[in-house]
């Protein structure tokens, strides 16, 4: 049976737990350097490949514990920003409701107007002294009547337009509800995992960034920028069967000598992962 997300993690916890003092030790005979013998001298070729191993491997660890938290973190950032473009379309969905509240309105008092319009000039009509005139109030009458045949026609469409926003609106707080319980699901998820995993993690920083102190701004540029490109997190990796680790292209003999003598930072030439022996790689894993 597939092993839980907390089962992961606690599974995880145990053996970062264990491999913790094994690398305290290690990184403390190995890499460690008192003020003053960084100010005397530079650090060794050895020591830095050391320390980008040693980082490496504590990398990997955080990004395993982000493994098992999988795709909780997205899940979630989807889920809100989802939630915010359903608030803005209700929102929208509201001014439009309230325009079209606003323009029933006008055309209300247009009817009303237009219906004034009528009544006085069919009293005028009463009056008149010549056909001409009969006409004219008659024209009047006929323009404002058919004001007020456009103000209704014009009602209608408002109206059928209010019922439909009205539909939509409840439509989108009902998804918008659903998401909102969607989310404390996954936030509460997310919050149990990150909970178990929050001290060794914490822990796995605090050594990350210890040994970085090891390591020159320039190299430690290229380690990350390798890191970030590599879909796997490696940027340094071991000679494994006379091939890169990483990307498991064969080294030649000679280059295998060369990263064996400590004297220089090696890359790969086919993915451009650094380079550290074997004998050194376990050296530091045991």
């Amino acid at each position: 049976m597939a092993k839980t997300s907390k089962e992961k993690s606690t599974s995880m916890n145990e053996s970062i737990e264990n491999q913790e003092q094994d690398d305290k030790s290690y990184i403390s005979a190995h890499v460690s350097l008192t003020p003053s013998e960084s100010e005397e001298s530079e650090i060794s070729i050895e020591k830095k490949l050391i320390a980008l191993y040693s980082l490496q491997q504590i990398d990997s660890q955080i990004d395993k514990i982000k493994i098992v938290r999988g795709e909780l973190p997205l899940e979630v950032e989807d889920l809100e920003d989802e939630i915010i473009g359903l608030q803005t379309r209700i929102d929208n969905y509201i001014q439009d409701i309230e325009n079209l509240n606003t323009q029933i309105k006008d055309k209300g008092i247009t009817i009303i107007d237009s219906q004034a319009h009528i009544d006085r000039y069919e009293e005028q009509k009463l009056n008149v002294r010549n056909s001409r005139e009969f006409d004219s109030l008659s024209k009047e009458v006929e323009y404002q009547n058919l004001e007020i045949a456009l103000a209704e026609k014009r009602i209608k469409e408002y109206t059928h337009s209010l019922n439909l926003k009205n539909e939509e609106i409840a439509a989108a707080q009902k998804v918008l509800e659903d998401r909102h319980n969607d989310l404390e699901v996954k936030k509460s998820e997310l919050s149990d995992i990150v909970n178990e995993t929050e001290k060794e993690e914490q822990s796995l920083h605090t050594k990350s960034e210890d040994l970085q102190h090891y390591i020159e701004e320039r190299l430690l540029t290229a380690y990350k920028r390798i890191r970030k490109n590599a879909r796997n997190g490696l940027a340094v990796v071991s000679v494994e069967r006379d091939a890169c680790g990483g990307c498991f292209s064969a080294i030649p003999p000679q280059r295998q000598l060369d990263i064996r003598m400590h004297k220089k930072i090696i890359v790969c030439e086919y993915c451009g992962r650094i380079l550290v022996d074997h004998g050194l790689a376990a050296s530091i894993n045991q």
